[in-house]
């Protein structure tokens, strides 16, 4: 697997994790507030904002379907063809996001729900393209994507074993090796036991591709979890608000969780380090303090042998460590040792 370069950032097994911000529609169609959304994130460390494209005429067959959904803490029932209107971002208003971000420093890139919308984002000029779940099992649209060249991230929520290879081997049918799958549960909010985070390395494993998970949790132990079982991509949604009408507000991490996000996974991947065991540097210094060792019971003479008698086990751990107990018994000391001083090589003949 190797590594695959987005923007400025590189993301690989030995490289740090890529945090996306879901931005999502959580913008309610306000560019002031996705701008606002965009400075959030970039003051909470996160790599990349990603946004959804779409055109409601394109993926919406009814326009009088009702779509219920939850929000300010009461159910909604309306229009989805409505409500994906009402939060519509314009080829217009994404060209000014993405100039917000490279200003901002921060990667910008979104989902596109159909051709027309990935070729806009395409025309923008975005570093990587992203399918979500529910168009895993769309193979043309995933060849069309793929064929762009770009990174691709596939997020994998719903499938099977053999739906996600169907989506792998058509990426690689046109040449893209640069592609990355987010494991995904397809719920609002997932629960713990919806999770199962070991598919992360059953996908790893069977693909040979990095790994990454959308998160679609309340709260950020779940994402720090992936992280420490190989997770190299982690996404989450967020809002500004938890209390802002819409159907992603309630369960999406506001501010000061991406923060404590981003705080938790960046602890996480250092605290992974390497598998060699071996003591830090610290360990090392304290190992002198914190461990034992022989030393005199009482004054003993020059002269005299060592027995179990005028030997103990005390702090600090310079001295022979009581290991070397049966070695050092019934040999003679040089010269006079006080009670409490170290027993070292350098005493006894």
């Amino acid at each position: 697997m190797k590594d695959i370069k987005v923007g400025d950032k590189v993301i690989g097994n030995d490289q740090p994790i890529f945090i996306i911000a879901e931005v999502g529609i959580n913008h309610n169609g306000k560019i002031r507030e996705a701008k606002k959304m965009i400075d959030v994130a970039k003051k909470c460390g996160v790599d990349a904002v990603k946004f959804q494209a779409f055109t409601p005429e394109e993926f919406i067959a009814d326009e009088t379907k009702a779509y219920t959904y939850k929000s300010q803490g009461k159910e909604v029932t309306e229009s989805m063809y409505e409500m994906f209107k009402r939060v519509e971002l314009s080829k217009t208003d994404f060209k000014e996001l993405s100039q917000y971000c490279k200003k901002k420093d921060i990667i910008f890139f979104a989902t596109p729900q159909n051709v027309s919308n990935a070729e806009m984002l395409l025309d923008i000029g975005v570093p990587l393209i992203k399918t979500g779940s529910d168009d895993l099992v769309n193979l043309p649209l995933i060849k069309r994507y793929a064929s762009y060249g770009l990174p691709f991230i596939i997020s994998t929520g719903m499938a099977d074993l053999g739906e996600i290879e169907e989506a792998v081997n058509t990426v690689h049918t046109v040449g893209n090796d640069k592609l990355i799958l987010l494991h995904c549960v397809s719920s609002y909010p997932a629960q713990a036991e919806e999770l199962n985070l070991r598919k992360m390395k059953t996908i790893k494993q069977a693909f040979q591709t990095i790994v990454g998970f959308s998160d679609h949790t309340k709260g950020t132990t779940a994402a720090i979890a992936a992280v420490a079982l190989g997770a190299k991509v982690i996404e989450k949604h967020f809002t500004l608000n938890n209390d802002l009408p819409g159907p992603d507000h309630w369960f999406s991490i506001n501010p000061d969780g991406l923060k404590r996000l981003v705080q938790g996974i960046r602890f996480a991947e250092k605290s992974l380090g390497s598998p060699i065991v071996c003591p830090t540097t610290k360990e090392r210094e304290m190992r002198k303090i914190a461990r034992r060792s022989i030393v005199a019971a009482k004054d003993v003479e020059s002269g005299e042998k060592i027995s179990y008698d005028n030997i103990e086990y005390k702090r600090p751990g310079t001295g022979l460590y009581p290991k070397f107990t049966d070695f050092v018994i019934g040999k003679k000391i040089k010269q006079e040792i006080k009670k409490g001083e170290l027993i070292t090589l350098e005493k006894i003949k």
